[in-house]
């Protein structure tokens, strides 16, 4: 029998971020194979989380997803949906709002956020009290002039690939200490199971390192120029796939301007800091879509057009502090009635 390390990981009840909780629960099993169906639901004190009262605390977590911990001999990371005692779906479940049964649509995020230093709580590369050469030579940037925390990023990616996580990639971004990785998933639910997975293991790294990962989209101010962090989603389903139409494009493209503020709603707080119409944004109060325009909410990828309108389409409004949960869901539900 061997000891088995299991971490059951959440998202707590705090408003209107929420943040990822994780305990491990120790088992013993003759021949783990790693599955879903050789584990069982757990629970937690929800009234520490936020998610219950004192009274009546007990949330309950159900897995929906296992990857090794590459981390941990023998251990395991448990992506978990939180429950009520009576086994419905607690208020703060996003995942199980999302309408994606069949898998229909794909999910690329683009995860944007900063390195940032416990001492001075300003990101890698800016000195106490002032500020880094402007933004320019810092994307994609090479050498240690401009290029700070390549040695966290290389070890998260590497631990995301040894997790098994569908991970597409890295780069450093437009500000000094900004970073960026994708991951796409065919299904909703697994895509957003996987950036929170891929978070947890980004913000366990930089424990007993002097950093911490700051997910807020504007964490320099609103009124500094320096650029923001997001949350891309480039997303399709079989439509998007396969119409062959720039008036099928079109058409599911204009569905999301009637919705402008239901989807503004769950893509992540503060994104007004953000969204102001500078740094490749399109103002939070505006809509629009086209062409590889990347200061559009909605951009039309060239390769899809050049493709004979057959790919994808990416919603560059979500916040790097969005739930992307939350922000499939809301997608899904104005994509899904256009045929």
């Amino acid at each position: 029998m061997a000891k088995i390390k299991l971490e059951y990981i959440w998202l707590d009840g705090y408003k209107p971020t929420q943040n990822l909780r994780s305990k491990t629960k120790v088992e013993e099993h003759e021949n783990f194979q790693g599955t879903l169906e050789e584990l069982g639901n757990w629970s937690f004190d929800g009234s520490s989380t936020k998610q219950a009262s004192g009274g009546a605390s007990d949330c309950i977590l159900k897995p929906v997803a296992i990857y090794p911990d590459p981390a941990r001999i023998n251990g395991y990371l448990v992506m978990t949906e939180v429950l009520n005692a009576d086994g419905t779906p607690h208020e703060s479940n996003g995942r199980a709002t999302i309408e994606d049964d069949d898998n229909d649509f794909w999910f690329g995020f683009e995860q944007e956020y900063f390195i940032m230093d416990t001492e001075t709580d300003l990101p890698l590369g800016f000195p106490r009290g002032g500020y880094p050469a402007p933004q320019g030579m810092y994307y994609c940037s090479v050498g240690g002039k401009n290029t700070h925390g390549r040695d966290l990023v290389e070890e998260h990616a590497d631990l995301c690939i040894e997790a098994g996580l569908n991970f597409e990639g890295i780069n450093q971004e437009v500000a000094s200490g900004q970073w960026e990785f994708q991951l796409f998933a065919k299904g909703a639910k697994k895509a957003g199971d996987e950036i929170w997975i891929a978070r947890y293991l980004l913000d366990r790294l930089t424990e007993g390192r002097g950093m911490y990962i700051e997910y807020h989209p504007k964490p320099l101010g609103k009124d500094l120029d320096w650029n923001g962090s997001g949350m891309h989603a480039n997303f399709s389903n079989s439509i998007l796939r396969e119409c062959g139409s720039a008036e099928k494009y079109a058409e599911i493209c204009e569905a999301f301007r009637p919705v402008v503020k239901e989807h503004i709603e769950v893509y992540g707080a503060e994104n007004d800091q953000r969204l102001t119409g500078d740094h490749e944004t399109q103002s939070i109060d505006q809509f629009s879509w086209g062409v590889s325009d990347r200061g559009a909410s909605i951009r039309i990828p060239i390769i899809a057009v050049e493709k004979g309108y057959k790919g994808w389409l990416e919603d560059r409004r979500p916040a790097s502090n969005g739930d992307p949960y939350k922000i499939a869901a809301r997608i899904i539900k104005t994509v899904k009635p256009v045929k």
